[in-house]
Protein backbone atom coordinates (compact mmCIF):
# COMPACT_ATOMS: atom_id res chain seq x y z
CA UNK A 1 0.00 0.00 0.00
CA UNK A 2 1.46 3.45 -0.98
CA UNK A 3 0.42 6.58 0.72
CA UNK A 4 0.32 8.83 -2.49
CA UNK A 5 0.35 12.15 -0.30
CA UNK A 6 3.32 11.36 1.52
CA UNK A 7 5.12 8.69 -0.92
CA UNK A 8 5.82 6.85 1.77
CA UNK A 9 5.13 3.23 1.96
CA UNK A 10 2.09 2.74 4.62
CA UNK A 11 2.82 0.33 7.21
CA UNK A 12 -0.18 -2.60 7.42
CA UNK A 13 -2.52 -2.83 10.60
CA UNK A 14 -0.75 -5.79 13.03
CA UNK A 15 -3.72 -7.84 14.15
CA UNK A 16 -1.54 -10.39 16.12
CA UNK A 17 1.61 -9.68 18.08
CA UNK A 18 3.39 -12.65 19.67
CA UNK A 19 5.95 -11.87 22.00
CA UNK A 20 8.64 -14.24 23.39
CA UNK A 21 5.75 -16.82 22.99
CA UNK A 22 6.60 -20.42 23.86
CA UNK A 23 3.79 -23.54 24.02
CA UNK A 24 4.84 -26.69 26.43
CA UNK A 25 2.84 -30.40 25.97
CA UNK A 26 3.21 -30.93 29.66
CA UNK A 27 7.03 -30.80 30.46
CA UNK A 28 7.95 -31.10 26.31
CA UNK A 29 8.74 -27.93 25.25
CA UNK A 30 7.51 -27.80 21.76
CA UNK A 31 8.19 -24.28 20.48
CA UNK A 32 10.63 -21.93 22.21
CA UNK A 33 10.58 -17.50 22.36
CA UNK A 34 8.40 -16.84 18.58
CA UNK A 35 8.74 -13.33 18.17
CA UNK A 36 5.92 -12.22 15.04
CA UNK A 37 4.01 -9.48 14.11
CA UNK A 38 0.97 -10.74 11.46
CA UNK A 39 -1.18 -8.06 9.85
CA UNK A 40 -4.50 -7.69 8.60
CA UNK A 41 -5.77 -8.62 5.23
CA UNK A 42 -3.16 -10.18 4.67
CA UNK A 43 -2.09 -13.89 4.13
CA UNK A 44 0.94 -15.38 6.45
CA UNK A 45 2.33 -18.65 5.88
CA UNK A 46 4.01 -20.78 8.57
CA UNK A 47 6.50 -22.61 7.05
CA UNK A 48 9.15 -25.80 7.91
CA UNK A 49 9.85 -29.22 8.15
CA UNK A 50 7.84 -31.64 10.26
CA UNK A 51 7.94 -30.80 14.06
CA UNK A 52 9.13 -27.38 14.15
CA UNK A 53 5.92 -25.88 15.81
CA UNK A 54 3.88 -24.08 13.26
CA UNK A 55 0.97 -25.93 13.77
CA UNK A 56 1.20 -25.37 17.52
CA UNK A 57 1.79 -21.61 17.13
CA UNK A 58 -1.19 -21.41 14.71
CA UNK A 59 -3.19 -23.22 17.35
CA UNK A 60 -1.89 -20.27 19.96
CA UNK A 61 -3.64 -17.98 17.66
CA UNK A 62 -7.19 -18.85 18.75
CA UNK A 63 -6.10 -20.86 21.77
CA UNK A 64 -7.07 -24.21 20.61
CA UNK A 65 -4.37 -25.40 22.41
CA UNK A 66 -6.26 -25.00 25.41
CA UNK A 67 -8.09 -28.27 24.37
CA UNK A 68 -5.05 -30.09 24.69
CA UNK A 69 -4.65 -31.26 27.77
CA UNK A 70 -1.19 -30.24 29.74
CA UNK A 71 -0.73 -27.80 26.98
CA UNK A 72 0.69 -24.47 28.33
CA UNK A 73 1.57 -21.50 26.75
CA UNK A 74 4.07 -18.59 27.87
CA UNK A 75 5.12 -15.33 26.61
CA UNK A 76 2.04 -12.91 24.89
CA UNK A 77 -0.07 -13.75 22.42
CA UNK A 78 -1.73 -10.01 21.89
CA UNK A 79 -4.37 -9.52 19.10
CA UNK A 80 -5.29 -5.94 18.55
CA UNK A 81 -2.95 -5.08 21.53
CA UNK A 82 -5.39 -7.29 24.02
CA UNK A 83 -3.81 -10.75 25.88
CA UNK A 84 -5.53 -13.37 24.43
CA UNK A 85 -4.88 -15.52 27.40
CA UNK A 86 -5.91 -12.89 30.11
CA UNK A 87 -8.01 -13.98 32.82
CA UNK A 88 -11.07 -11.91 31.48
CA UNK A 89 -10.90 -13.43 27.82
CA UNK A 90 -13.44 -15.89 27.13
CA UNK A 91 -12.06 -18.51 24.48
CA UNK A 92 -15.37 -19.34 23.01
CA UNK A 93 -15.68 -15.66 21.82
CA UNK A 94 -12.08 -15.90 20.87
CA UNK A 95 -12.47 -18.95 18.38
CA UNK A 96 -16.06 -16.97 17.17
CA UNK A 97 -13.56 -13.80 15.62
CA UNK A 98 -10.78 -16.24 14.95
CA UNK A 99 -12.06 -19.32 12.70
CA UNK A 100 -10.18 -22.32 11.98
CA UNK A 101 -10.05 -24.65 8.75
CA UNK A 102 -8.32 -27.94 9.14
CA UNK A 103 -5.81 -30.16 7.58
CA UNK A 104 -8.90 -32.59 6.35
CA UNK A 105 -12.42 -31.72 5.36
CA UNK A 106 -14.21 -32.24 8.53
CA UNK A 107 -18.17 -31.39 7.55
CA UNK A 108 -20.66 -32.59 9.52
CA UNK A 109 -23.07 -35.54 9.21
CA UNK A 110 -25.43 -33.24 8.13
CA UNK A 111 -27.06 -31.35 5.14
CA UNK A 112 -25.18 -29.11 3.15
CA UNK A 113 -27.36 -25.76 5.08
CA UNK A 114 -27.51 -27.02 8.08
CA UNK A 115 -23.25 -27.16 8.06
CA UNK A 116 -23.08 -23.64 7.19
CA UNK A 117 -26.20 -22.60 9.71
CA UNK A 118 -25.13 -24.64 12.59
CA UNK A 119 -22.55 -21.90 13.72
CA UNK A 120 -24.82 -18.97 13.70
CA UNK A 121 -27.54 -20.69 15.67
CA UNK A 122 -25.16 -22.46 18.43
CA UNK A 123 -24.74 -18.29 18.62
CA UNK A 124 -27.74 -17.69 18.83
CA UNK A 125 -28.33 -15.71 15.30
CA UNK A 126 -31.92 -14.59 14.72
CA UNK A 127 -31.38 -13.08 11.27
CA UNK A 128 -32.20 -14.71 7.55
CA UNK A 129 -30.71 -17.90 7.46
CA UNK A 130 -31.19 -18.39 4.18
CA UNK A 131 -29.37 -15.24 3.35
CA UNK A 132 -26.68 -16.31 5.98
CA UNK A 133 -26.04 -19.41 3.94
CA UNK A 134 -26.14 -18.22 0.58
CA UNK A 135 -23.68 -15.16 1.68
CA UNK A 136 -21.04 -18.27 2.82
CA UNK A 137 -21.74 -20.34 0.34
CA UNK A 138 -20.86 -17.18 -2.31
CA UNK A 139 -17.88 -15.99 -0.28
CA UNK A 140 -16.07 -19.57 -0.35
CA UNK A 141 -16.96 -20.12 -4.17
CA UNK A 142 -19.35 -22.87 -3.62
CA UNK A 143 -22.91 -21.58 -4.43
CA UNK A 144 -23.13 -22.08 -7.67
CA UNK A 145 -22.06 -25.42 -7.36
CA UNK A 146 -24.36 -26.22 -4.65
CA UNK A 147 -27.39 -24.62 -4.69
CA UNK A 148 -30.08 -26.77 -6.04
CA UNK A 149 -29.03 -29.76 -3.27
CA UNK A 150 -28.19 -27.72 0.11
CA UNK A 151 -30.54 -30.13 1.91
CA UNK A 152 -28.34 -33.10 0.54
CA UNK A 153 -25.75 -34.66 2.68
CA UNK A 154 -22.35 -32.59 3.13
CA UNK A 155 -20.05 -36.30 3.10
CA UNK A 156 -21.95 -36.90 -0.82
CA UNK A 157 -19.27 -33.68 -2.03
CA UNK A 158 -15.97 -34.08 -3.26
CA UNK A 159 -13.02 -33.67 -0.89
CA UNK A 160 -12.02 -30.24 -2.72
CA UNK A 161 -15.86 -28.88 -2.37
CA UNK A 162 -16.02 -30.43 1.36
CA UNK A 163 -12.79 -28.15 2.31
CA UNK A 164 -14.60 -25.31 0.70
CA UNK A 165 -17.66 -25.95 2.55
CA UNK A 166 -15.66 -25.92 5.93
CA UNK A 167 -14.29 -22.29 4.66
CA UNK A 168 -17.91 -21.60 3.96
CA UNK A 169 -18.91 -22.55 7.50
CA UNK A 170 -15.90 -20.89 9.28
CA UNK A 171 -16.96 -17.40 7.45
CA UNK A 172 -20.72 -18.06 8.04
CA UNK A 173 -20.03 -16.57 12.01
CA UNK A 174 -18.38 -13.57 10.53
CA UNK A 175 -14.87 -13.80 11.78
CA UNK A 176 -12.19 -11.74 11.36
CA UNK A 177 -9.43 -14.00 11.08
CA UNK A 178 -8.91 -17.55 9.55
CA UNK A 179 -6.50 -19.51 10.32
CA UNK A 180 -5.78 -22.17 8.00
CA UNK A 181 -3.90 -25.78 8.78
CA UNK A 182 -2.47 -27.46 5.43
CA UNK A 183 -5.80 -26.89 3.94
CA UNK A 184 -5.13 -28.30 0.89
CA UNK A 185 -2.55 -31.36 1.84
CA UNK A 186 -5.25 -33.68 1.21
CA UNK A 187 -6.31 -32.46 -1.75
CA UNK A 188 -5.75 -32.68 -5.74
CA UNK A 189 -4.29 -30.32 -7.71
CA UNK A 190 -7.04 -28.62 -9.64
CA UNK A 191 -9.02 -28.30 -5.74
CA UNK A 192 -5.52 -27.12 -4.37
CA UNK A 193 -5.70 -24.26 -6.98
CA UNK A 194 -9.30 -23.40 -6.24
CA UNK A 195 -8.84 -23.28 -2.70
CA UNK A 196 -5.35 -20.67 -3.12
CA UNK A 197 -7.51 -18.69 -5.45
CA UNK A 198 -10.56 -18.60 -2.35
CA UNK A 199 -7.78 -17.41 -0.54
CA UNK A 200 -6.48 -14.95 -2.26
CA UNK A 201 -10.34 -13.42 -2.87
CA UNK A 202 -10.85 -13.95 1.04
CA UNK A 203 -7.80 -11.68 2.07
CA UNK A 204 -9.65 -8.52 1.18
CA UNK A 205 -11.79 -9.21 4.09
CA UNK A 206 -10.47 -11.61 6.16
CA UNK A 207 -6.78 -11.86 7.65
CA UNK A 208 -5.87 -15.54 6.74
CA UNK A 209 -2.49 -17.44 8.54
CA UNK A 210 -1.91 -20.48 7.11
CA UNK A 211 0.10 -23.61 6.93
CA UNK A 212 1.89 -25.32 4.60
CA UNK A 213 4.63 -28.15 3.90
CA UNK A 214 4.31 -27.12 0.22
CA UNK A 215 6.59 -23.90 -0.77
CA UNK A 216 5.82 -23.79 -3.71
CA UNK A 217 1.93 -22.86 -2.49
CA UNK A 218 3.22 -20.52 0.51
CA UNK A 219 5.68 -18.70 -2.90
CA UNK A 220 2.34 -18.22 -4.92
CA UNK A 221 -0.90 -17.14 -1.96
CA UNK A 222 1.16 -15.49 0.72
CA UNK A 223 2.59 -12.12 1.75
CA UNK A 224 4.59 -12.77 4.38
CA UNK A 225 6.48 -15.70 5.13
CA UNK A 226 7.40 -17.37 8.29
CA UNK A 227 10.12 -20.09 8.04
CA UNK A 228 10.51 -22.24 11.47
CA UNK A 229 12.88 -25.24 11.82
CA UNK A 230 14.00 -27.56 14.42
CA UNK A 231 16.74 -27.27 17.04
CA UNK A 232 18.43 -29.07 19.66
CA UNK A 233 17.54 -28.30 23.44
CA UNK A 234 20.55 -28.77 25.07
CA UNK A 235 19.36 -28.79 28.64
CA UNK A 236 16.57 -31.22 28.29
CA UNK A 237 18.02 -33.24 25.33
CA UNK A 238 15.10 -32.59 22.91
CA UNK A 239 14.65 -30.99 19.81
CA UNK A 240 12.16 -28.18 19.80
CA UNK A 241 10.86 -25.77 17.25
CA UNK A 242 12.07 -22.18 16.89
CA UNK A 243 11.35 -19.30 14.12
CA UNK A 244 14.14 -18.64 12.08
CA UNK A 245 12.91 -15.35 10.48
CA UNK A 246 10.29 -14.08 8.81
CA UNK A 247 9.19 -11.00 6.18
CA UNK A 248 8.02 -10.47 2.93
CA UNK A 249 7.41 -13.97 0.98
CA UNK A 250 9.59 -12.90 -2.25
CA UNK A 251 12.42 -11.99 0.18
CA UNK A 252 12.45 -14.78 1.93
CA UNK A 253 12.52 -17.37 -1.08
CA UNK A 254 14.88 -14.92 -3.27
CA UNK A 255 17.19 -13.48 -0.58
CA UNK A 256 16.55 -14.83 3.00
CA UNK A 257 18.33 -13.57 5.99
CA UNK A 258 19.49 -16.44 7.43
CA UNK A 259 21.49 -18.77 5.92
CA UNK A 260 18.68 -22.20 7.53
CA UNK A 261 16.16 -20.30 5.92
CA UNK A 262 17.81 -20.15 2.39
CA UNK A 263 18.75 -23.96 2.68
CA UNK A 264 15.22 -24.75 3.72
CA UNK A 265 13.60 -22.95 0.43
CA UNK A 266 16.27 -24.15 -2.27
CA UNK A 267 16.04 -27.37 -1.10
CA UNK A 268 18.97 -28.31 0.54
CA UNK A 269 17.53 -29.55 4.08
CA UNK A 270 13.95 -30.53 5.47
Amino acid sequence: MIDTTSGEKKMPTEVFNLNDVSVYYGKNLAVQNVNLPIYRNEITALIGPSGCGKSTILRSLNRMNDLIPGAKVTGKVSYHGQDMYGPDVDPVQVRKLIGMVFQKPNPFPKSIYDNIAFGPKTLGFKGNMDDTVEEALRGAALWDEVKDRLKDNAFGMSGGQQQRLCIARAIAVKPEVILMDEPCSALDPVSTFKIEDLMNELKSDYTIVIVTHNMQQAARVADRTAFFTVASDDEAGSRVGVLVEHDETAKIFSSPSNEKTLDYVTGRFG
